[in-house]
């Protein structure tokens, strides 16, 4: 309901143009009932022009409020929808890592498109009709009652059976349409993982393409069914509201004409508007029904996107945060005994690390798969915040430190480089949107990339197409490098930056950051040893501890775990 407070001042425009609709309807019957017993017997020609004049100009104002109602609960809804979409993506981009590793990326886009654009008919076209349904069932009723109490105590007999059949049918439709949306959701993660371009690669390298096509076929299948039984449940129980709305017109005929052999008979125009009133009450009864039961079925998909919106924000910036200006950083980061767990139950990824790296040094962290390198850089890049212990850059907890504060300290090259569907330019301004052609080229000459950009038909407008697949893996590493390299940030985290260049072109671009590393924090996560031989200092890392510490000398010396390394490298 909170969504559309911000509208209230339109959604009472709006009640109040339902009303008057409704009111402005309801004469209609009456001064029919004052044709058929008044202006037509007396043959009165005046007073029925005027009669007739009257029902004209009452379906012209009840057809305009009625117009202009549409229209403004139209624009309302469509606000309303705006609001819910940037409301959601707005919470997504503030959970952590852990969300992301833990869902679909199908099931994501399917409660971000699918689930609210289901919930559009609701909130604009089904929130108007409900309002001037329930506004023309009760004036209506009110103008039975009015008309003759006797009739409209037959008339809304029916009414209390209806409901209760109606809820049920609601219930039962509300239950199918969440598992209906829970396996449309199946059915965009299975579009969004086979028909990219790795899924696409991948099923052909295997010849999995037939699987693959077969277990689209049964899903979509199993979505059909789920469609029929959510339109359908309850059709048979549906009948009989129908039926019953269908026959009271006759059945009121049948109890007036009896009325009519009574001491104190209804008269013939009151009968005949009768009968019209109840017209224009059976529709949007009936209409009410629908309304009632399609609503529940959306409150599923109201159900699946608060799932998200409730899910607590792990990572979010405090009240009061630090702010650095750019010119002010140093790039001095300390861990202070930080430990981490991916679960709150399970094994701890690590254990008490503390470490102090000074401004301008260039550090290097190795060790074995699952020594938890990767991890202590999710950590640095606040991508989690740690359970015990503190990292600070320049002095200043990361978790007081404002987010654009972070982002300009830390630029992160990560061993999984991603690239926009867009042009190079494009994505190498991601880092820098104001940045010159002039900056642009720089930091792809520091990348070793500028040449092959230039060499292509259209250079920097060039498309990189989805996910950077145009490029080969070292050339999106170098384009993700020089996208960084074009922040300047004072500290630089590698993580396996260069796994994807070959010799020659990682000893270029190994030189190349050697002279953009001068007064620059340089922390290198990395599995080929020869990249950081000359680093200040190598952190070497095992089980999710720091057991070795120095120089590559001083650590092949120690004949330990990294000369280890050195051998089976």
């Amino acid at each position: 309901m909170s969504l559309f407070t911000p509208y209230r001042n339109g959604i009472a425009a709006v009640i109040i143009l339902m009303i008057t609709a409704s009111a402005v309807g309801l004469v209609g019957p009456f001064l029919l009932r004052a044709v058929i017993d008044e202006a037509l017997p007396a043959h009165d020609l005046k007073l029925l022009v005027g009669l007739v004049g009257g029902m004209v100009l009452v379906a012209l104002l009840s057809a305009a409020a009625g117009a202009y109602q549409v229209i403004l609960m139209s624009r309302i809804g469509q606000a309303v929808l705006h609001a819910l979409r940037v409301r959601l993506y707005t919470h997504l981009q503030s959970l952590s890592l852990r969300f992301f590793i833990g869902t679909r990326v199908g099931e994501v886009q399917s409660r971000m498109a699918s689930d609210i654009d289901g919930l559009q008919s609701l909130v604009t076209e089904t929130a108007s009709e409900l309002g001037r349904s329930l506004s023309a069932v009760v004036m209506t009723a009110i103008a039975i009652v009015i008309l003759d109490w006797r009739l409209a105590l037959f008339v809304l007999f029916v009414v209390p059976g209806t409901i209760l059949i109606s809820n049920r049918v609601a219930r039962m439709r509300e239950a199918l349409t969440y598992q209906q949306q829970a396996r449309a959701a199946d059915m965009s993660a299975a579009v969004q993982e086979t028909l990219s371009a790795s899924g696409v690669i991948l099923a052909r390298t295997m010849g999995r393409g037939p699987h693959f096509v077969r277990r689209f076929v049964r899903i979509s299948g199993d979505l059909a069914k789920l469609e029929v039984k959510s339109h359908t449940a309850g059709e048979w129980q549906w009948t009989l509201i129908s039926f019953a709305l269908a026959v009271l017109p006759a059945m009121t005929l049948l109890a007036g004409g009896l009325l009519m052999q009574t001491d104190n008979p209804s008269t013939i125009g009151t009968l005949v508007a009768m009968i019209a009133l109840q017209e224009q009450l059976l529709w949007p009864f009936e209409q009410l029904l629908e309304i009632a039961r399609d609503t529940r079925k959306t409150r599923a998909l109201f159900a699946r996107v608060f799932e998200y919106l409730d899910l607590p924000v792990e990572i979010s910036e405090c009240a009061d945060p630090v702010v650095i200006r750019r010119s002010d950083m140093r790039g001095d980061v300390e861990l202070d005994r930080v430990s981490f767990s991916y679960h709150e139950d399970g094994p701890a990824a690590l254990y008490d690390i503390s470490l102090k790296i000074p401004a301008g040094s260039n550090i290097a962290i190795v060790g074995p798969t699952g020594s938890g390198k990767t991890t202590l850089g999710y950590l640095l890049a606040r991508l989690y915040d740690v359970d015990d212990g503190a990292i600070r850059f320049d002095g200043v907890d990361l978790r007081d430190l404002s987010f654009q504060s972070l982002s300009e300290m830390l630029g992160v090259v990560s061993q999984e480089p991603h690239l926009l569907h867009a042009t190079v330019s494009e994505n190498l301004r991601f880092a820098k949107p104001d940045a010159s052609d002039e900056e642009l080229f720089a930091a792809a000459r520091i990348a070793q990339i500028h040449d092959y950009i230039v060499s292509l038909p259209n250079g920097y407008e060039t498309i990189v197409g989805e996910s950077g697949y145009r490029f080969s893996g070292g050339e999106k590493q170098r384009l993700v490098l020089a996208r960084t390299i074009l922040r300047d940030p004072p500290v630089l985290l590698l993580d396996e930056a260069t796994s994807a260049l070959d010799t020659r072109t990682e000893r270029a671009m190994t030189l190349a950051l050697e002279s953009m590393s001068k007064g620059r924090t340089t922390i290198t996560i990395a599995h080929r040893l020869s990249t950081i031989r000359h680093a200040d200092q190598i952190i070497v890392m095992k089980a999710g501890r720091i057991v070795e510490n120095g120089n590559h000398e001083q650590l092949v010396a120690l004949n330990g775990v990294y000369a280890d390394l050195l051998q089976g490298a």
